[in-house]
């Protein structure tokens, strides 16, 4: 049975090949309808035309360094009655969509976010948080299987993560969508402000989950060091003068500036900036704080409609399949998944050694789901270091671990 149409809006700028990756990954999505609206620069545009795995897809050439006006232009292509959005820097879990637009059948929910899972394929970036009134989130403990739907006190928000979240397209076009104002940083934060205000509820799904790998950008290297804070600034600037009082912008501003210093400084200490570059980030935060508090504030209302109609993705309902092995037969399991997922399955291979190694999951350039470590070390962080088990105890351990997300039967 069909579920509510869902729109998946990717925006891409300067980064082909991560955009490649998340793509491969957006075609193993099993959900039913969903089209995907790429937003992207002469590059991204270039891998839309060459791709195979998703042939019906909708893209929209912008290149424009402000991620607000490039979400809103996808909006507006965008016809499905959910529109979610990732980064071109991730890739969704194959259930991805059957979590996060679960709690749409309530009509009290109008934005819903899940989870984001960092470089290492395990630990998390960001889980549940709420926004106080300055933009400050705070982690939320909720039950890690099943979704929260929270309504925020007056002057409070529930975070989104802006590579992991999804709204009703008429919500989020009747508040203005995202503010061209902030081009880059805090864009989601305002959207959370304002439909907090709107009165809306957000549901916060765990198992909801993308890995996002932090690609290198204008803004920060591949070891997340800053390359310039400019747009840091001006986004404060803009988000103070939206959502914040007059009385206690100067306390915040300062606030921000001793954050930033901080984790320039730790940057720095790890040996990824050197002291000149400490003093020309902080300079330019100035800058970019300077200019935005004459920016102009975004008051364009958005079109109802779609620019285009509805153009589901035909990919198919895939079987998704686990297979374990030991180290030296990892390469051979992995080539073997590669060509069952070129003939339509989902494939996940759990490769561990003799050792007690924490273990390592990515997504692999072929569209198969890799898992590396040893067979007595630890997923889950928060696991013991050491744990003696056998080949098949420890497979059916981590089948179990992903099987939700993954879409694994329970054999």
């Amino acid at each position: 049975m069909a579920g509510l149409t869902v729109s998946v809006i990717i925006v891409s700028r300067a980064r082909p090949d991560a955009l490649r990756q998340c793509l491969s990954a957006v075609a193993q999505l099993q959900y039913h309808p969903y089209e995907v609206v790429v937003v992207a620069c002469p590059q991204g545009v270039a891998v839309t035309e060459e791709t195979d795995v998703l042939r019906d897809l909708k893209c929209i050439a912008f290149d424009e360094a402000n991620i607000s006006a490039a979400r809103n232009l996808g909006l507006t292509h965008a016809a499905g009655e959910i529109v979610a959005f990732i980064d071109d820097d991730a890739v969704p879990e194959p259930q991805w969509l059957h979590h996060l637009v679960a709690p749409a059948a309530r009509s009290d929910v109008a934005a819903m976010g899940g989870y984001v899972r960092g470089r290492n394929g395990i630990s998390f970036q960001y889980k549940a948080r709420t926004l106080d009134s300055q933009g400050t989130p705070t982690e939320v403990e909720i039950d890690p299987l099943q979704a929260t739907v929270l309504v925020p006190p007056k002057g409070r928000a529930i975070k989104t993560e802006g590579t992991n979240m999804a709204f009703r397209r008429d919500a989020l076009i009747a508040i203005g969508g995202f503010d061209p104002a902030f081009r880059f940083y805090l864009d989601e934060t305002d959207v959370n402000m304002r439909l907090a205000r709107a009165g809306h509820a957000t549901a916060l799904v765990p198992l909801a989950q993308v890995h996002h790998g932090f690609a290198a950008s204008a803004m920060r290297r591949e070891d997340r060091a800053p390359r310039d804070l400019y747009e840091i600034g001006a986004s404060w600037a803009v988000f103070q003068r939206k959502h914040m009082p007059k009385d206690v912008r100067t306390t915040h501003w300062r606030g921000v500036v001793d954050a930033e210093r901080r984790r320039i400084l730790a940057h720095m200490v790890a040996g990824r900036l050197e002291p000149r570059d400490v003093r020309r980030l902080m300079k330019r935060l100035r800058e970019g704080y300077a200019e935005g508090q004459e920016r102009k504030l975004s008051s364009t209302a958005l079109a109802r409609h779609a620019v285009l109609p509805f153009r589901p993705v035909n990919t198919g309902q895939r079987a998704s399949r686990f297979t374990a092995v030991r180290g030296l037969r990892g390469r051979a399991a992995i080539e073997a998944a590669a060509k069952r997922v070129a003939q339509g399955s989902i494939e996940t291979v759990l490769v561990m050694s003799f050792t007690a190694l924490y273990h390592l999951v990515f997504f692999d350039p072929r569209g198969v789901w890799v898992q590396r470590g040893g067979l007595f070390g630890r997923a889950n962080r928060d696991a013991p270091l050491f744990k003696l088990t056998t080949l098949s105890r420890r497979s059916k351990r981590e089948r179990a671990r992903i099987a939700a997300v993954r879409g694994l039967d329970d054999s």
